[in-house]
């Protein structure tokens, strides 16, 4: 497990923060998911105070990493970002996944606190966010997470999802029955099924993720047809997991509708950032540099490009910020 040293914590503090002034918001991601890798109590503290800043796209990111790291010394965050209602409502809803991602029965009455928020995106997150405890903390939940705790099972996917792919695609490689055109038709259809719990269609999402053939993608870019940008916004992140350039022409046509929810255009930037082929580059620079593109949108394009270079370049890790001051300061490995 790798650890920092105080003057590394530092340095990555005052470049989360940006406390210089002129800390670029592509670098600071960077910084940010080096902090997520550390997974200690110090980065946990360190991630929490970047809730001050102006930008929602760091804020909700800030969120996401706070339920990666699954401690549920972030929680106390989280909630008082959820019961802020002056909060933009993408930061709101990161903060309500992530406490499913944590899945402590102890956030359940807050979560159920805003199932009647008036805004629908942190509505839907915490219904979704419910569920997810509830499947945690049952049979099959418990059995995965034995599953998980295996040191010889090697996920395809390491983050913690909103939901759990269906039963037979939780883990390991999809069997030869898994990918057939009629099983992704019925996983197709579970998606697309309004009068279900989104907290099921979700799992069918994952289930197609796990898929992952250009069959599965064109079942996942149905979904983009929902009235939902919660529902989305998540096809867009699983895009960005799957990394498939059959996806691209989607998330373009996403990332260009200006009649989109900002949340759904933002994850469909960064998901082409990615992605990373050749045609995805003057989009997202055209969208960084518009002066009628939204705020978060400008920024994930920032932030996409900064992925881009990353992935057409020789660079071992996107989380490099360990790397900024391993000059100064010994990291220390146990």
């Amino acid at each position: 497990m790798v650890a920092a040293s105080e003057s590394q914590l530092k340095s990555l503090e005052d470049s989360l923060l940006n406390t210089p002034g002129n800390v670029p918001l592509h670098d600071r991601f960077r910084t940010l998911f080096t902090l997520k890798s550390l997974k200690s109590e110090e980065a946990i503290e360190i991630i929490s105070k970047g809730f001050k800043d102006p930008s929602a796209l760091l804020k909700h990111e800030l969120a996401y990493c706070l339920g990666q790291i699954k401690k549920s010394s972030a929680l106390p965050t989280l909630e008082n970002v959820l019961s802020n209602t002056s909060e933009d409502p993408m930061v709101r809803h990161e903060a309500a996944e992530a406490m499913g991602a944590i899945s402590s029965e102890d956030s359940l009455p807050i979560l159920k606190k805003y199932l009647a928020d008036s805004e629908r995106s942190v509505r839907e997150t915490c219904e979704i966010a419910i569920a997810r405890i509830e499947w945690e903390n049952s049979e099959e939940g418990k059995r995965h997470t034995e599953t998980l705790n295996d040191e010889s099972f090697i996920p395809t996917y390491t983050s913690i999802d909103p939901a759990p792919a269906t039963s037979g695609l939780l883990s390991g490689v999809p069997k030869s029955e898994d990918v057939t055109q009629d099983n992704i038709d019925k996983l197709k259809s579970q998606l697309l099924d309004a009068k279900k719990p989104l907290f099921e269609r979700y799992r069918a999402m994952f289930a197609l993720r796990n898929i992952g053939t250009p069959a599965a993608v064109d079942a996942l870019a149905a979904g983009f047809s929902d009235d939902s940008a919660l529902f989305k916004h998540e096809i867009a992140f699983v895009f960005g997991q799957l990394l498939h350039p059959h996806s691209v022409p989607c998330l373009l046509e996403v990332l260009q509708n200006s009649k989109e929810s900002d949340m759904v255009r933002h994850e469909a930037a960064e998901a082409l950032g990615g992605i990373a082929t050749p045609e995805v580059l003057p989009h997202l620079t055209e969208w960084m540099k518009r002066d009628d593109a939204p705020i978060v949108v400008k920024e994930s394009c920032q932030v996409a490009l900064d992925m881009y270079e990353y992935e057409n370049s020789g660079e071992f890790q996107y989380a490099n910020g360990l790397e900024a001051t391993s000059a100064t300061a010994p990291i220390a490995v146990s």
